[in-house]
């Protein structure tokens, strides 16, 4: 209480008198409390109202992803192996088979962060391992973005080496071993141009390939079969989720999807063929002091590849194990190229191989008939340039040209001489590029070369130069600046014995998928020749009488009729040649259709038909057994 009011000086006293409790005076303060209190209120909103709203921002809109973060801190998808389908030949053989195989691989967010650490994990996998540190370096340095993902170390760790790492955890923080497999291939140098190999996979190759679809542990196909039909024999990656400790050490498995084996794959390829043909053509390129040599067999009835061989071969098998530095530079430095596949990307000047398809053009342009003759007296004189032939070989009709190889014959009726026009450049180009020269077979291997087929206007740009009979004269021979592949001659030889079909050469017959499931790969016809069917039969009768009474009569002796066409093809500034056969076989119903070649003889000699008429000995009258498709 406060007591009474004063009485005012001027005034009247008041009769009433003002009593004031602490409890009014109370009320005469709260105004100022209030206001002060509303502030806090509304301050103390706003921050919940932050919280509140920041939590549901990370819970709802970002929720996700930290829950991903947080439980790929403990749980973990292990990648399980996933077996690569196998390769079979044509009979069922198997040319390739997995094998096992532990791996190192360096989980980055598992591995020490600071310097320290890092160089003694590197010491550790140097003594251990004999992985260099720089090797190290560069898996930290491709793992910055995805830290989580394994990254192969070294692969086929040792009995000793697993060992090491399982006794001595703490030393190789973020190295896990990874269970995988390797190609093994058989009888690998015979078939590495035709399978390739797999190898781990590149930067590039990874950086290309679709999310998920490759980890950088993963093998794919570099070459061969092996690169062209990678997607079928992969299969399906599977994982293991699994519960991993602060080390990033499994501890508990928590589900596992099963992988899917890749698709099996059968050849067309033979694979005793394959090996005759390899044995054949390397015994004798051995014996006569030469290294390089090519042979293709095809069913000229689809196109199906029986044998492809190039020599000199590589053995494949280093490349799936991981090929030392200096062994792939010393592949690579060899100056004979085994690495290269010259039966399908070999580009050289076809010779006589290509009289055939000169023969069927000039009767199907009615430049001459099958009984026209023409005389050849070792050459034709053009203004003051000569071009020779062989030999001098008297008169002969188309047949008999094919048999003997006149070079003035056709010098003839490609370019014209003694009455006869001549086809010409243009015209013998279109009838070529009918039988498949100038352009790629389609065959499902990677690497087939284009061959060429020149005219008046490409020597015009390509020299400032017009063209010449000369240059007729060279091209209807298979000479001058025309120069195809061996699978390119093979294809026209087939197209000729099957009465005019060229098909598409393919490898791979039939894909069998891991739940039994086969699709078989059917014939491809690109296209028929258009050249009247008697026509060819005319040729393939001069090809016959090059057997029984022309250039390569050592052949009379198989089991079976054959019809061919010898070649020598001229290179370089030198006299060394590249020796050819083109055959088929049997005459009346062929079954194979094959190229030989052998590289760089020293003599127009025909090498090419000992090699020819050891393989043809064997297929026809050697089989203990015939064999049917599976």
């Amino acid at each position: 209480m406060f007591g009474k009011m004063p009485q005012d000086s001027g005034g009247e006293i008041d009769d009433a008198v003002l009593t004031v409790t602490e409890k009014d005076a109370a009320k005469l303060e709260w105004p100022l409390d209030r206001r002060w209190a509303s502030r806090y209120f509304l301050v103390g909103a706003v921050i919940v109202a932050l919280l509140f709203g920041r939590a549901v921002y990370l819970n709802v809109f970002q929720g996700e992803k930290y829950r991903a973060i947080a439980e790929r801190n403990s749980v973990r998808l292990v990648p399980l192996p996933t077996p690569r389908g196998i390769v079979y030949d044509r009979f069922g053989v198997p040319l390739v088979r997995n094998l096992p195989s532990i791996d190192a691989v360096l989980v980055p967010f598992d591995a020490p962060k600071d310097t320290a650490g890092r160089e003694e994990l590197k010491n550790a996998l140097e003594s251990t391992l004999s992985i260099a540190p720089e090797s190290v370096d560069a898996v930290f340095a491709l793992a910055v973005k995805n830290p989580l993902t394994p990254v192969l170390l070294k692969k086929k760790l040792s009995q000793e080496e697993v060992i090491a790492i399982l006794s001595q955890e703490e030393r190789f923080p973020g190295i896990n071993l990874f269970k995988s497999a390797y190609r093994e291939y058989m009888d690998s140098v015979m078939f590495s141009h035709v399978l390739g190999y797999e190898g781990k996979i590149s930067e590039g190759e990874y950086a290309a390939s679709a999310e998920s679809e490759y980890l950088p542990t993963d093998s794919v196909g570099k070459q061969g079969i092996e690169k062209s039909y990678e997607r079928e024999l992969r299969g399906e990656r599977g994982f293991e989720r699994v519960e991993v400790d602060a080390f990033g050490r499994p501890k508990k498995v928590l589900g596992t999807v099963q992988s899917k084996a890749g698709s099996d794959l059968f050849l067309s390829i033979d694979a005793e063929l394959q090996k005759r043909s390899f044995d054949a053509l390397a015994s004798f390129l051995e014996s006569k002091g030469l290294e390089r040599g090519a042979v293709i067999a095809l069913d000229p009835r689809d196109g199906a590849v029986r044998a492809l061989v190039s020599i000199p071969s590589f053995d494949n098998n280093l490349f799936a194990e991981g090929i030392s530095s200096d062994a792939y530079r010393s592949l690579i430095e060899d100056e004979s190229k085994p690495l290269f596949n010259r039966a399908i990307a070999g580009e050289y000047p076809p010779g006589s191989t290509f009289k055939p398809v000169i023969a069927s053009a000039a009767l199907a342009e009615r430049l001459i008939s099958e009984d026209t003759r023409i005389e050849s007296r070792g050459g034709i004189a053009v203004g003051s340039f000569f071009f020779g032939d062989w030999k001098a070989h008297g008169f002969t009709d188309l047949r008999g040209a094919l048999a003997v190889s006149s070079d003035v014959y056709f010098y003839s009726i490609g370019g014209g001489y003694g009455g006869i026009p001549g086809l010409g450049i243009d015209r013998m180009k279109s009838y070529a590029e009918r039988f498949g020269y100038g352009s790629p077979s389609g065959i499902d291997i990677p690497g087939e070369g284009d061959g060429f087929l020149p005219d008046g206007e490409w020597k015009k740009e390509r020299f400032g130069e017009r063209w010449y009979i000369g240059d007729d004269y060279h091209a209807s021979i298979g000479q001058g600046f025309v120069t195809a592949t061996p699978l390119q001659i093979a294809n026209s030889v087939a197209a000729i014995a099957n009465g005019g079909t060229v098909y598409e050469p393919h490898i791979v017959s039939q894909v069998r998928t891991v739940d039994g499931k086969i699709s078989v790969k059917e014939p491809k016809a690109i296209r028929s020749v258009g050249i009247d069917p008697y026509i060819l039969q005319v040729v393939r009768e001069g090809m016959r009488e090059a057997v029984t009474e022309g250039t390569a009569q050592s052949l009379a002796s198989l089991p079976v009729p054959v019809a061919g066409k010898t070649g020598t093809a001229q290179f370089g500034t030198g006299k060394k040649t590249h020796g050819w056969f083109a055959s088929f076989a049997p005459y009346d119903e062929p079954e194979l259709a094959m190229i030989v070649l052998v590289e760089n003889q020293e003599t127009d000699t025909y090498n090419a038909v000992p090699v020819t008429k050891e393989i043809y000995e064997w297929y026809f009258r050697e089989r203990s057994k015939p064999r049917t498709d599976p």
